[in-house]
């Protein structure tokens, strides 16, 4: 048996004559920018998170960059996350002129630990980025409260949380701003890059259309220096088609990480995800914790099992970030946690019988029993 990490061409089969129609009517309307389309889906979308406004960009680093000029970060000004993330999330804040400052994580849950973000705040800190890791939600409630008791705004790293919920309410509706990548291999993912801003905020709201369409609030009047980060109307046409979809290929992935979890009890050198109390975990990523994980990687793809490793070296310790010099140990739960994560596969299309492959031969690998 093969198992792929993701398998984009069976889902997109399941409803090609959908995703066609929908980009046929794109091209039969002439409007390929910041059209009819993207109207839509950022009402469906806003609608979907609760939110009042919905706003499409070109990409999530798009989405969380933008959000971050249009709250007033800039340069002088630092802004918290945490290290175990993908480079975007720091990008983001490196391109708005603010300085990254990194805040380690949970031992449980590898997402922002509250406490430890207290530790962090200085003040020339002015926002905070949580990022919703593998689809579970970060602990919002303290982190809001926080950030509103020294005055921060609070941006949601929501580009692996698409459903996700906390407390009743959506990934993207827990902050002053959600950002949101759809990425193809995202939980909610276009035919090519695209993102979206969500927020309750009107002036947020203007700000972040403004920029994104180079400053401007109606054509041929610039208000400030924006850029082009529009999202196209083919990618929100694809998006409407496949946001109806999104909750039960949600729940498929969370059926299958429930039947991971049963194939893995009494292993002990399987460390599972944790699903936050209160939160509903999509499961963007099934990341679990082994010993010696290089060596099960490699038994994995003898088996044709194909797997991944989000992510393998926490932002302080790349290149690009070392003139923060911040040396091994400044945060060791994410540098420790690094070594150990295995993304097995998850997505929509799996079947059951591939979740049970795919865990014996991790068994197998780790030398645990497998059921006969």
């Amino acid at each position: 048996m093969s198992v792929p990490f993701l398998d984009l061409q069976a889902q997109h089969a399941t409803h090609q004559d959908d995703y066609l129609q929908a980009i046929t009517e794109v091209i039969e309307s002439g409007r390929f920018a910041d059209g009819p389309a993207v109207e839509s889906f950022e009402r469906d979308f806003a609608e979907y998170c609760g939110t009042r406004f919905a706003i499409g960009v070109g990409s999530g680093t798009e989405a969380l960059w933008l959000s971050l000029v249009a709250a007033g970060i800039g340069p002088g000004d630092e802004v918290i996350t945490v290290p175990n993330t993908f480079i975007a999330t720091v990008e983001a804040i490196v391109f708005a002129g603010a300085t990254p400052v990194f805040t380690d994580v949970d031992e449980k849950t590898l997402l922002m630990d509250p406490v430890r973000l207290r530790e962090s705040i200085t003040p020339r800190t002015k926002a905070v980025i949580p990022v919703h890791l593998f689809g579970a939600v970060a602990d919002m409630a303290e982190i809001n409260e926080v950030a509103q008791h020294h005055g921060l705004r609070v941006i949601e790293d929501a580009a692996q949380a698409h459903g996700a919920r906390s407390g009743g309410r959506l990934a993207g509706n827990l902050g002053d701003v959600g950002c949101f990548s759809f990425y193809p291999g995202k939980n909610l993912g276009a035919f090519g890059d695209a993102g979206a801003v969500t927020t309750n905020d009107e002036i947020l709201n203007e700000r972040v259309r403004m920029l994104r369409q180079h400053g401007q609030k109606e054509k041929n009047r610039h208000l400030a220096v924006g850029w082009n980060c529009r999202m196209d109307d083919i990618q929100a046409a694809v998006l409407r088609v496949k946001l109806r979809h999104l909750d039960s290929w949600n729940d498929h992935r969370r059926a299958l990480a429930d039947a991971y979890g049963k194939a893995f009890s009494g292993v002990n050198e399987v460390i599972l995800p944790v699903e936050p109390e209160g939160t509903r975990h999509v499961h963007h990523v099934f990341a679990i914790r082994v010993p010696s994980r290089d060596r099960v990687m490699a038994e994995l793809a003898r088996k044709s099992i194909s797997c991944s490793i989000h992510y393998p070296t926490p932002i302080h310790r790349q290149e690009a970030f070392a003139h923060l010099e911040l040396g091994e140990g400044s945060f060791p739960v994410s540098e420790h946690s690094a070594t150990e994560l295995l993304s097995l596969p998850i997505h929509p299309q799996m079947s059951f019988d591939e979740v049970e492959f795919t865990a014996d031969a991790v068994k197998r690998a780790l030398g645990a029993p497998v059921a006969a």
